[in-house]
């Protein structure tokens, strides 16, 4: 005779289960490490002051 399957049991593993799948494609997708954030930062900083020190003083 089999064991008796707890459905509410078997169904919240399930659930668990797609839940943590679908957070590691996430973090595959977004997830960038500290160093790369901080590179893309610093660059955004360096194009925006290379905008900034073009532009023309029209006073």
């Amino acid at each position: 005779m089999a064991e008796p399957v707890n459905l509410n049991r078997y169904r919240k593993n399930k659930a668990l289960a797609e839940k943590k799948a679908r957070a590691d494609q996430n973090s595959v997708a977004f997830g960038r490490t500290k160093a790369e954030k901080e590179l893309d930062k610093a660059r955004n900083a360096q194009d925006v002051k290379r905008l900034d020190d073009h532009k023309r003083d029209d006073e």
